[in-house]
């Protein structure tokens, strides 16, 4: 019988818990929230399955997913809460066209921010997953 060295045992423990840098997916990442700007969906939901399948995976994408789940939670919270104010005040309109515009512009900071690997910052997020 062959006796195991520490090194072999350290190298075989950490084998589960490396993570691979990916920095290209965590661009796509960002970046699949503008679906919802080509098919009118998919803005939320796709982010959201590539946070969840590869968050143990690759290194960033945990901080990276749930800042972008928060950020498109918080888009929509604040899009139900301007159509009501189109009728009462009138500054929904203006609201809504506020919200698509941070919406637009912010995940293509991000994305730029990630490639780089800079942690992402989503101004007006609401911190709905820590």
């Amino acid at each position: 019988m062959r006796p195991i060295g520490v090194k072999s045992l350290i190298m075989e423990s950490n084998y589960h818990t490396l993570k691979r840098t990916d920095n290209q997916l965590l661009v796509i990442t960002h970046l699949s929230q503008l679906l919802t700007y080509v098919t009118g969906f998919g803005g939320l939901l796709a982010p959201l399955i590539i946070w969840a399948t590869q968050k143990e995976q690759v290194d960033g994408m945990d901080a990276h997913g749930k800042s972008i789940v928060n950020f498109q939670l918080s888009m929509l919270i604040y899009s139900i809460i301007s159509i009501p104010l189109i009728f009462v005040v009138g500054l929904g309109i203006l609201t809504l066209i506020l919200v698509a515009i941070l919406a637009f512009v912010m995940p293509i900071i991000n994305a730029i921010k990630a490639s780089n690997g800079e942690l992402p910052s989503y101004p007006l997020s609401l911190n709905f997953i820590s």
